[in-house]
């Protein structure tokens, strides 16, 4: 198995953990990827907003006073657990228990219910009707359980040579009948999952044997700790070290490390000793990742403290390669350009551009000589050399400012320090002057500006450029260039807007090596509007009480830190969530009535295939009924009333209708001569188009088809136009 997937793999069972134990109390995993949802999807999302307008704006509003209300655990200045862990520990992290954080939640947003019609209304209606007390009843276990554990729940892994990673999980036990409590949920959780759960004490560890599969967990609960591992012999191995005594993870250099973030004050903390993990690495990849600096890498640590976050990615001597290519911090002047409307920018100042082109061409060269030759016949045909007639006329410091992509054209600017304007503008000369573009250029206000019209299948696209104190600014359109030279004179930017300055990390005001700005609210409304214009247009009414992202960089000798402020329920924020989760709620509620309307078809195949065997006069059964239990009495079985599948979908109203399961209506139809029946085709198709998207169906071959056949089907198809569906893969 590749280190990726034993890592995948190491991650899965912490999850199952926090499922089966609440040992980790909150851990969030957030990924920007987003697909486009069908029309369909937003055709439904459309009608919940058409039916509740006042949803998004309700939604703020309960977020708002959740941050304003909810108590957060305070930091911690040190760890009971930290120096209990095996002395091997290479990945580290430690959560607050967040139990009285969820029961508080929950009761606001009850609250909340009580007081809004239109929250009340979309809760008690529909699936949430369904989902919503079991929402509730989930948050209420997670509460009472936590009441037996201690502030502190800790998270260890080892990389383990041509093995699975190790880890463990633990808390401090605050009082007895924490095992009555785990085994419930362990019970619960083996109804749902293949994945199995043990929950020992002292006295059943020592004869306990390992009889599950590696994808289990073990659970052990001790006087003073509750433990999780992934089987028993590690288990019983640590807990014979706790037993000793033992603390040597203390004093190892990672200890330590992590001891100093303790120091400092934190409240959730991720740790992880890259030296040791990239010993695992094959002898190739090391020395690839040597060549780009990143061999080097020593730690890398983030924490979260004081409605702030912060990370340091550490290196054993100073940066080299690509890993230096970040600058030192610095002003960026750039971002005086920068229109306060913004809704993303990006922001570096880089080492010398000339010196970076040198690192690409080594890198490129070092496993194929020919890897730079293509750029080299550019230059001679261009003849112009990138390294000295272009990249060396340019400073480090480089901005990319992106103000909307709603239109038909996005409207957005580059802008790039300059060392000499002058020469720089030879170069472009000598670059377009073979190029097929329009060119003009005007004066105003002491500044040249320069457009460039660019052919397009569709139309003609006018970019703009001009060279101001500086800074060469590229945008556009001419008037985007323009309006950034006022800003650029008037005061008026980006740079100088409170709201940009408030969400600066405290005390980092000017000098950055790099920095993203982000209105969260502006781009989960445009994420909305694609979806549907009538989420856009209402997630818009909340979008005006927004706070802005703001992530800045600083590269040190030996080092790289990230900072940024962040609420503790930051409203936005979640709400930016929200944005991008429902779409891929309902696709993942569409992909499970699909993925159960397929495993329904292939019971239904097995149960032909026993009825065939059992009935061979009779061939296949006619239709669903006579695979389904006597409704007299399902414990007589005969050629009508087989009993080889439930009655929810064996039943007699399915003998000449659909019936309905998960979203799916079904029907079967038999070939029959006589008698007997020689074929069959098992149909399932969509109730709504909100349901699913794809019909399925299988004959006597046994091969489950498929068909995007866009609204539900109103007749079964025949044998042979199964056949001609295509197979699921």
């Amino acid at each position: 198995m590749g280190h990726s997937g034993i890592y995948r793999r190491t991650f899965g069972h912490f999850l199952r953990c926090a499922v089966v134990a609440a040992l980790t109390s909150i851990l969030v995993v957030v990924s920007s990827a987003q697909s486009t949802a069908t029309a369909e999807q937003s055709a439904q999302m459309a009608q919940v907003l058409k039916d509740y307008p006042g949803l998004f704006p309700e939604f703020g509003r309960l977020l708002e006073k959740m941050q304003r209300e909810i108590q957060f655990p305070p930091p911690r200045q040190q760890s009971h657990l930290m120096p209990l862990l095996p002395k091997s520990t290479a990945f580290y992290a430690a959560f607050p228990n967040y139990g009285d954080v969820s029961h508080q939640g929950l009761a606001i947003f009850q609250q909340e219910l009580q007081r809004s019609p239109e929250l009340r209304a979309w809760w008690q209606r529909g699936d949430m009707a369904t989902q919503g007390p079991k929402l509730e009843a989930a948050i209420e276990q997670f509460y009472q359980l936590s009441q037996y554990l201690g502030d502190e729940i800790v998270f260890s892994g080892a990389p383990q040579e041509g093995k699975e990673p190790s880890f463990f999980i633990l808390a401090e036990v605050k009082k007895p009948g924490l095992k009555d409590v785990l085994q419930r949920f362990a019970k619960d959780f083996a109804e749902k999952s293949e994945s199995p759960t043990r929950v020992l004490d002292l006295r059943e560890l020592a004869t306990a044997k390992e009889t599950l599969p590696s994808s289990s967990l073990v659970i052990l609960i001790r006087p003073d700790l509750v433990i999780a591992a992934p089987n028993v012999a590690a288990l019983r191995n640590f807990n014979a070290q706790l037993d000793h005594g033992q603390k040597d993870f203390a004093a190892t250099l990672f200890g330590r490390r992590i001891a100093q973030t303790y120091d400092g004050a934190t409240t959730v903390m991720g740790a992880a000793d890259l030296r040791k993990m990239l010993r695992q690495f094959p002898t190739d990849q090391g020395q690839t990742l040597q060549r780009t600096g990143f061999g080097d890498m020593k730690y890398l640590v983030w924490q979260h403290k004081n409605m702030a976050s912060e990370m340091e990615l550490s290196f054993t001597g100073p940066r080299h390669g690509v890993a230096s290519w970040l600058g030192a911090p610095g002003p960026m002047g750039s971002l005086d350009f920068v229109s306060p409307n913004a809704i993303m920018v990006l922001g570096m100042r880089l080492k010398n551009p000339a010196e970076i082109f040198d690192d690409i061409k080594d890198l490129s060269t070092a496993t194929n000589p020919q890897g730079f030759a293509s750029v080299e016949q550019m230059e001679m045909a261009m003849r112009v050399s990138f390294k000295d007639d272009l990249l060396s006329l340019l400073g480090g410091e480089i901005t990319l400012e992106l103000d909307s992509v709603t239109s038909t054209e996005p409207v957005w600017k580059t802008i790039f320090q300059v060392k000499d304007s002058q020469r720089l503008q030879a170069t472009l000369d000598k670059l377009l002057a073979g190029v097929p573009v329009g060119r003009q250029q005007f004066e105003e206000g002491g500044i040249t500006y320069h457009t460039l019209q660019i052919p397009s299948s569709r139309q003609p696209r006018a970019i703009g450029y001009a060279f101001v104190d500086g800074y060469l600014i590229i945008g556009s359109s001419r008037a985007i260039v323009a309006e950034s030279v006022r800003l650029h004179r008037s005061g008026k930017s980006l740079a100088k807007s409170s709201k940009f300055l408030d969400s600066v990390p405290t005390g980092r005001l000017s000098m950055f090596s790099g920095l993203l700005y982000e209105d969260p609210m502006a781009m989960a409304a445009i994420s909305l509007q694609r979806l549907s214009p009538e989420m856009g247009a209402s997630f818009s009414q909340v979008a005006s009480q927004n706070t802005p992202v703001v992530i800045c960089a600083y590269g040190e000798q030996s080092a790289l830190r990230e900072a940024h402020k962040s609420g503790s329920a930051d409203a936005s924020a979640i709400m930016v969530v929200a944005a991008i989760a429902i779409p891929n709620l309902l696709r993942a509620r569409i992909a499970a009535n699909e993925s159960s309307a397929v495993a329904a078809i292939r019971i239904m195949n097995t149960a032909q295939v026993s009825y065939s065997a059992v009935y061979p006069q009779r061939g296949f059964a006619r239709d669903l009924a006579a695979l389904g239990p006597d409704p007299a009495n399902a414990a007589n079985v005969s050629p009508g009333h087989a009993g080889m599948i439930d009655a929810t979908l064996g039943n007699a109203s399915c003998a000449a209708a659909w019936c309905t399961k998960s979203g799916f209506q079904f029907r079967m139809t038999a070939v029959c001569q006589k008698q007997r029946c020689n074929d069959y085709v098992a149909v399932g198709t969509p109730v709504t188009k909100n349901t699913g998207t794809r019909s399925f169906c299988s004959t006597s071959d046994g091969v489950v088809r498929w068909s995007q056949t866009g609204a539900p089907l109103a007749e079964a198809v025949s044998v042979d136009e199964c056949q001609h569906w295509s197979p699921l893969q």
